[in-house]
């Protein structure tokens, strides 16, 4: 009786597995009886490169994972990074110099703007420093819209006095037009007498 005709005995699953990947030729018997006789538990090359492929994948996997994490480090290392805290610290300070300069004329909103609203050095929490970025650089872009249309007002206010002094030319002008439109009828009037003097003469 062949070893794996186990019809009268209890049939395991594992034999039933081994003796359905025999008889479809996925395994030999000899690679099976060659792999109870080693302390390898693969018997197959196969099954072997299977297992490699797996280990192969898992390390892919974690790489990529490891990949994925400094990825997200470097992404947030504007916001967590000592250095580059620094520097948006000083940023800040250079913005609210500049806001003090355009406000040094307006002292009582300047008084309201330095009034604290509660406690002084209030901590920020780790999840809210890329919102305090945010919110810096959306002040810059309003302080430079701000001086924009500050420009504009005093190019408004340049425009209007330029208007004056536009109209202020063309009177002057509809006034030098006029005595030149009279002076030329007193040199016609002057034409036609010397002409019918002449004429007179002449008869």
């Amino acid at each position: 009786m062949h070893q794996w005709d186990v019809s009268l005995f209890s049939v395991t699953p594992a034999a039933a597995l081994l003796s359905r990947c025999v008889s479809r030729g996925a395994v030999s018997q000899e690679e099976i009886d060659s792999a109870s006789s080693r302390q390898s538990p693969i018997f197959s090359s196969h099954l072997h490169e299977a297992v490699q492929r797996i280990r192969m994948q898992r390390q892919l996997d974690e790489v990529q994972l490891e990949v994925e994490l400094l990825k997200e480090e470097k992404k947030s290392a504007d916001v967590t990074h000592t250095f580059h805290l620094t520097r948006r610290f000083h940023m800040l300070q250079m913005f609210c110099g500049h806001l003090q300069e355009l406000l040094k004329d307006q002292n009582s909103l300047r008084q309201r703007l330095m009034r604290p609203l509660g406690r002084t050095n209030l901590p920020v929490q780790a999840h809210l420093h890329r919102s305090v970025v945010e919110v810096v650089k959306m002040l810059l872009d309003f302080i430079e819209t701000l001086e924009e249309k500050l420009d504009s007002v005093h190019s408004c206010t340049t425009t209007r006095d330029r208007l004056t002094q536009l109209n202020t030319s063309l009177a002057q002008l509809l006034a030098q037009v006029a005595e030149v439109q009279s002076l030329s009828n007193q040199v016609l009037q002057w034409k036609e007498v010397v002409s019918s003097l002449q004429s007179d003469t002449s008869a």
